[in-house]
């Protein structure tokens, strides 16, 4: 797929790029060669229609009747998405969401790199916690610099997070994944990205509250 072409991708497709991508991989390891769309959705929560439109943007991948080769398909998104380069990452906030991110270390995919970890609690700067040495926020700068950091996960608390989002974007990081649910003022070359986890464990009950079906494919 040419540059071009990436760029007029619609967005609500670009952010869904990932999500099939990692039930691709899923549906791989379990041996499956080939899906068709209406059991993706299942799989994906995504309607079938919604699937057919989305892989229409990146040319003809599937064939009437046939399906989507998995293997193909992962191949496609993989190269869009870069996952063969490596991108070094820097947790802010070393609480318990930190932490836990940190001990994930995003197994699945070995060239999304966990390199630093912050905090502002002077009792955790200075100390190593689950393997990660905690640095200052007063050190952001440096460290980052240092150890080439391109992507920043902020799980400081809302209260906090704009003057923790400051400081990284000073540092000329321009890709950021925020746990705080509050929005925050960045410069528009910032691309920051939003987790709720109230809204999404709420969203969660609700479809299964509403829309229980049984699955074609399990992937768990």
């Amino acid at each position: 797929m040419k540059d071009d072409d990436q760029k007029k991708l619609p967005r609500a497709t670009a952010k869904r790029l990932p999500l099939y991508l990692r039930n691709l991989r899923i549906l791989e390891a379990k041996g499956i060669c080939r899906i068709k769309s209406k059991e993706f959705s299942v799989i994906t929560q995504v309607p079938s229609a919604t699937i057919r439109r989305d892989f229409s943007y990146l040319g003809e991948l599937g064939r009437s009747g046939y399906g989507y080769d998995v293997a193909f398909l992962i191949e496609v998104f993989s190269g869009i998405l870069d996952t063969n380069e490596e991108s070094r990452i820097a947790i802010i906030g070393f609480g318990n969401l930190g932490r836990a991110l940190a001990n994930n270390n995003f197994r699945r995919n070995e060239n999304l790199i966990i390199a630093c970890v912050f905090d502002n609690d002077p009792k955790l700067i200075g100390q190593t916690i689950a393997g990660y040495h905690v640095y200052g926020m007063y050190e952001f700068d440096e460290v980052v610099c240092k150890k080439g950091v391109s992507v920043v996960i902020s799980t400081v608390p809302s209260r906090n997070s704009q003057a923790a989002i400051d400081v990284v974007v000073k540092s000329g990081i321009t890709a950021i994944l925020n746990f705080a649910p509050d929005r925050l003022e960045v410069p528009k070359n910032v691309s920051i990205r939003y987790i709720d986890l109230t809204t999404e464990l709420l969203t969660l009950i609700f479809f299964d509250r509403n829309y229980k079906k049984r699955p074609l494919i399990t992937i768990s």
